[in-house]
């Protein structure tokens, strides 16, 4: 099984100006590649690949004087760019993915490096190939193989290493007797974050919104400032650290809620949404990026993953809103500003996110069923109520 943990790292200053050199040489790798293969298509109509051609090419531009300052990074490092720059052209050429044509890599923005031979960990360093060891807070320790280590820089300057470790410990089987009581149906909003099956409602904090006072008050003095000024660049700091606390607060509730849910249920339920186009409506796309739901759905399957447990995505064109899970009268035409309505076939009176919630739930446990699983609505097998005579 193979787990992974995310440390922050901190670099002596000559560590840092040569991880700043490495993921320099990681990026030409990179966007000179997508450049070749680029032109290469345009002029005469041939395509290059990037896992096999490219990579030839790496040992030759090392013994060029032009290019000899590539000997000082760690081989598989650029290697391995030459890979992500092939895994991004069949995303662009996969239709079921949809990835766009791949675009150059900037170096303003997040910057990162593989590696995956003579690596090392212990209880508050780690070690790469061609460099010290580098002080680390080390706040989790998993016992297993360490198989590789990628250093990332962010933004704002920070480090961080995360190491991948194979462990002894099988992945567990997924479940296959399920009790209905410990599914839950899950349906997104704007006004809470999320609506389980239950009733419960868990409410949205609008991290954007409660920082965009802070954030305009900075950008704007970004946009006063001169294009490559040394003004500009601290000003550009204080924006990427706004953003970067508010990312932090999103992920720090995402995982906690995730977290909560998969460990009270055995399978959850969720719609299939298509985020890319809902952001098309210009006056929710803000709204719609900041509760980020494909991030808080990613991080409920990779936990239920890691439990044997089950997270069901549904069909997009179910209309859980407009369907009564009492009857399953479907109703017409309903505006988002109809929060609540009475069903007009059996008149019970509906919650608009509860009953999309429920109906999800519902139409979830029909597909686990149909995958063959057990899902019993008593919670399996129970003790007698009465007590057993005496012998």
């Amino acid at each position: 099984m193979l787990k992974a943990i995310k440390i922050r790292i901190y670099p002596t200053t000559e560590q840092a100006d040569f991880l700043n050199r490495q993921f320099g040489a990681v990026r030409f790798c990179y966007n000179t590649g997508l450049r070749v293969m680029s032109h290469r298509y345009r002029r005469h109509g041939q395509s290059l690949s990037a896992k096999h051609d490219l990579k030839k090419l790496l040992p030759v531009a090392k013994k060029s004087r032009k290019y000899g300052w590539l000997k000082e990074a760690d081989s598989m490092a650029l290697q391995q760019a030459c890979l992500n720059l092939d895994h991004a052209f069949q995303r662009f050429f996969d239709p079921k993915q949809k990835g766009g044509y791949p675009r150059f890599k900037s170096k303003r923005g997040k910057q990162s490096s593989y590696h995956c031979v003579g690596v090392r960990a212990g209880d508050n360093w780690i070690k790469v190939p061609k460099l010290g060891p580098i002080r680390a807070r080390v706040h989790r320790k998993v016992e297993g193989r360490l198989k590789s280590i990628t250093l990332t820089r962010t933004v704002t300057g920070k480090h961080y290493a995360s190491l991948l470790f194979e462990t002894e410990q099988a992945a567990p089987a997924p479940l296959k007797d399920i009790d209905a009581a410990k599914v839950v149906g899950l349906d997104m909003g704007l006004s809470h974050l999320a609506i389980d099956s239950a009733g419960r409602k868990f409410a949205n904090p609008r991290f954007l919104k409660q920082a965009q006072k802070n954030l305009k008050r900075k950008q704007q003095a970004l946009s006063r400032t001169k294009k490559g000024s040394a003004n500009r660049s601290k000003a550009r700091l204080l924006v990427a650290k706004a953003h970067e606390r508010v990312a932090n607060a999103r992920n720090d509730l995402q995982h906690k809620l995730s977290r909560q849910i998969v460990d009270d249920n055995q399978a959850v339920i969720v719609e299939t949404l298509k985020v890319k186009n809902m952001m098309k409506n210009d006056k929710l796309a803000k709204h719609i990026g900041d509760a980020s739901w494909h991030a808080l759905i990613a991080k409920l399957e990779y936990k239920a993953k890691e439990q044997g447990k089950h997270l069901v995505k549904i069909d997009q064109w179910f209309a859980s809103s407009k369907t009564c899970h009492a009857c399953q009268h479907k109703r017409g035409a309903m505006p988002l500003n109809v929060r609540s309505w009475e069903c007009p076939a059996c008149h019970t009176q509906h919650d608009r996110d509860i009953n999309a919630a429920r109906n999800i739930k519902q139409q979830g446990i029909i597909q686990l069923k149909a995958e063959g699983l057990s899902v019993s609505a008593h919670g399996g097998l129970r003790k007698s109520g009465t007590s057993p005579a005496a012998a």
